[in-house]
């Protein structure tokens, strides 16, 4: 609909059955059932899933999370996947969601600069929507043949290279999900991941990073637009923060039934080594009436056994 005058569409492959059981492999190529992007999966990740719209009548108490306004939820394991994007399909992505969502505190004692590794992206299981093809590079990121290598004997017939393998030992602690938390309100959904980044030391006090990814969606097809933030920032060492502001990451989305969804990643530090976040975003109508859609609390926690970050993009 959008393509320039004069183009064609090609053919990219052939589709396969997504799969109801079981994950995929390292060197499944799919397309984002959301945003539409071709992507390969590197690796998968078990990560426990809060789903606070679903109701556990028996719940394990060491799988428990305190719930906000007393709602207790069961962390179930759902599959995620590290995938890498290709760079072709970026630059229509990029209004709909961030593709530098991985990002690691520089390595320096004194600085909080933070570098991105482009391209990189988490995806849920049911936004697989998986494909075959004959292209021996078919993904274009700087990334894919350090990564992975063409073995036409092997379904997928793209196998991880050691350097992979490599890269996902020394980055283990920043790229690890654990948790992912989700709740919906009046249709629209909110999923937040949380990272822990590491911990800096300044002015004789230790300051602790996490990084968040949130992913918004609109499940009805009424058009809506984000406008405000509030944000609740308990730190373990006793404050609470507050936080508002119009819109998130410089931009006001707007959630249609062609554009549902909008993913982001932003960062907050504590003064102490644990803590949670909670809030609500508001969002307008067309008839110009808000509402408030409730931010699912999630804890941040750090690593129990502290690693040095790493240095740089240099494997």
């Amino acid at each position: 609909r959008n393509r320039p005058e004069g183009k064609v569409l090609e053919t990219v492959g052939v589709f396969e059955a997504p799969k109801q059981h079981g994950k995929y492999e390292t060197g499944q190529l799919f397309l984002h059932s959301v945003f539409g992007y071709r992507g390969i999966v590197l690796f998968p990740w078990q990560a426990r899933l809060y789903d606070r719209d679903v109701a556990s009548p028996v719940t394990e108490k060491n799988e428990n999370v305190a719930g906000h306004g007393s709602k207790e939820v069961k962390g179930k394991t759902h599959t995620y996947y590290q995938v890498l994007i290709d760079a072709r399909d970026c630059p229509h992505i990029s209004q709909r969601s961030q593709t530098e969502a991985v990002t690691f505190l520089a390595n320096h004692d004194d600085s909080r600069a933070l570098y991105a590794i482009p391209g990189l992206d988490y995806v849920s299981h049911e936004d697989i929507l998986p494909y075959s093809s004959t292209d021996q590079v078919p993904i274009q990121h700087e990334l894919f043949e350090r990564f992975l290598m063409y073995d036409q004997t092997k379904v997928p017939p793209f196998v991880a290279r050691d350097t992979l393998c490599a890269w996902q030992e020394k980055n283990h602690p920043w790229l690890e999900l654990s948790d992912v938390h989700r709740e919906t309100t009046e249709n629209i959904r909110v999923t937040v991941i949380p990272f822990y980044m590491g911990m800096r030391e300044a002015q004789n006090s230790h300051v602790y990073w996490w990084r968040y990814c949130i992913r918004l969606e609109n499940l009805d097809s009424e058009v809506v637009q984000l406008r405000e933030r509030h944000w609740r920032i308990f730190s373990l060492s006793g404050t609470l923060e507050t936080v508002r502001g119009r819109g998130v990451v410089g931009r006001e989305p707007v959630l249609s039934k062609e554009q549902p969804a909008f993913q982001y990643s932003s960062h907050v530090s504590l003064q102490a080594s644990s803590g949670h976040m909670w809030g609500t975003f508001r969002f307008e109508r067309p008839d110009g009436s808000h509402f408030d859609v409730r931010i699912p609390p999630f804890s941040l926690e750090s690593n129990k056994d502290e690693k040095t970050p790493p240095s740089g993009l240099h494997w």
